[in-house]
């Protein structure tokens, strides 16, 4: 594909996330009488890290996390998490998902949730087969444990690869010479949009690209391809592109942790 009049941008509007400090502490109460499963690879690993940082820091935040995904584990109030299916394959994590869900974890569950990784979805991907896939799962889902509630995530998005990212024009020439983190990026916001317009107004979201393109000082970034906007992840959260750094998987995971609060506090 050949790109022209490419430039890396940044929002002109500063879009203000929500503080975890803004949260007030009875929701952390709440959250922390919860059973969750959270089912990923390996972003979700650096999720993870990310949300043991926080709470090592944070003491009036109290989620016992641990790794596990047998109904067991659900006797008690958790944060359990655990790999599902196999990366490049999200019809494997659709269906192993449903799987964990049926073979005893949907029935004990309060929240329940997987993310997709950023290689599952690719320039050669169909994101509206994938997102049937996922909405016919999560239907029956939802039909046969209506005290859980799912939470649906964006599939996470790719910035330039390490080397790039102190550098704007460094970033530009990076996504120059591998059109293939656009044309991939693509293909994930069409699934995303998908997504969000399926749930984001009327069910619990959580929108990891979206957060995952806003950098420290709160602008959105992208890359201009002709008339179409990109969003790309913004380049101080990764090392390699499309893993989460320790500042990004923290970012990312503070904002996941305010959603779940949220979700904590109306059920």
């Amino acid at each position: 594909m050949v790109i022209t009049r490419m430039k890396t941008r940044t929002d002109s509007n500063k879009i203000a996330l929500p503080s975890i400090d803004d949260v007030p502490k009875e929701y952390w109460a709440k959250l922390a009488e919860k059973k969750i499963f959270f089912g990923h690879q390996s972003v979700g690993y650096n999720i993870i890290g990310g949300i043991t940082d926080i709470i090592n820091e944070r003491d009036y935040i109290k989620l016992n996390v641990i790794e596990a995904r047998e109904p067991a584990a659900f006797d008690q109030p958790v944060f359990a998490h655990s790999q599902v299916g196999m990366n490049t394959d999200p019809f494997s994590k659709i269906k192993r998902f449903g799987e964990i869900m049926d073979a005893g974890v949907g029935s004990k569950a309060d929240i329940a949730f997987f993310k997709f990784c950023y290689v599952d979805i690719m320039r050669n991907s169909d994101p509206q087969e994938i997102f049937d896939g996922y909405r016919a799962v999560m239907k029956e889902l939802k039909d046969r444990y209506p005290s859980t509630k799912f939470l649906h995530v964006t599939v996470p998005i790719r910035s330039a690869p390490k080397g790039a990212k102190r550098n704007l024009k460094q970033t530009v020439k990076s996504l120059i010479g591998k059109p293939g983190v656009l044309d991939d990026n693509m293909m994930r916001q069409c699934y995303n949009k998908l997504l969000r317009n399926a749930y984001s107004k009327t069910e619990p979201f959580f929108d990891l690209a979206l957060i995952e393109s806003i950098n420290p000082d709160g602008f959105g970034c992208h890359v201009v391809k002709g008339a179409e906007k990109v969003n790309v992840m913004a380049p101080e959260y990764t090392e390699d592109g499309g893993h989460l750094n320790s500042r990004g998987g923290k970012m990312v995971a503070e904002q996941l942790l305010i959603i779940l609060a949220e979700m904590a506090s109306r059920s």
